[in-house]
């Protein structure tokens, strides 16, 4: 049996020894190492699970989760690089542009067999 190291946005990473959640497999390894890269951070972390029931905006994202706005457009700009933010653009009454972010993911799942790691992004409907 192998380990499988298992990290769920909306709870805490978790060793366990169980199969793979339903999702899409990415078998690119660029890809792997872009998605390990954005979950091993914290700010992006943070950001998928705020994002995961309902779009918010920037503002909202960074007075509910107390990151500076600077980094919230940052990791923003990064996580939606990388496909996993989801982006909806409005102008309103008064003419001005405003953007709302919406995760894409519901959980990542990722195992480690000593030679090859396999992730597991399963979307968020």
């Amino acid at each position: 049996m192998q380990c499988i190291l298992t990290c769920y946005i909306k709870m805490e990473c978790r060793y366990a020894m169980q199969a793979l959640i339903s999702g899409r497999k990415i078998d690119d390894d660029s890809r792997k190492d872009a998605i390990l890269e954005v979950v091993s951070d914290k700010y992006c972390r943070t950001i998928l699970e705020n994002t995961m029931e309902k779009p918010k905006s920037a503002i909202e994202i960074s007075a509910e989760t107390k990151i500076p706005i600077s980094t919230v457009y940052r990791r923003l700009q990064t996580l939606h690089d990388n496909k996993l933010l989801g982006i909806s653009g409005s102008i309103s009454a008064d003419g001005k542009k405003y953007f709302l972010y919406k995760s894409r993911v519901k959980a990542i799942a990722t195992s480690f067999n000593g030679s090859n790691i396999e992730i597991e992004v399963v979307p968020n409907t």
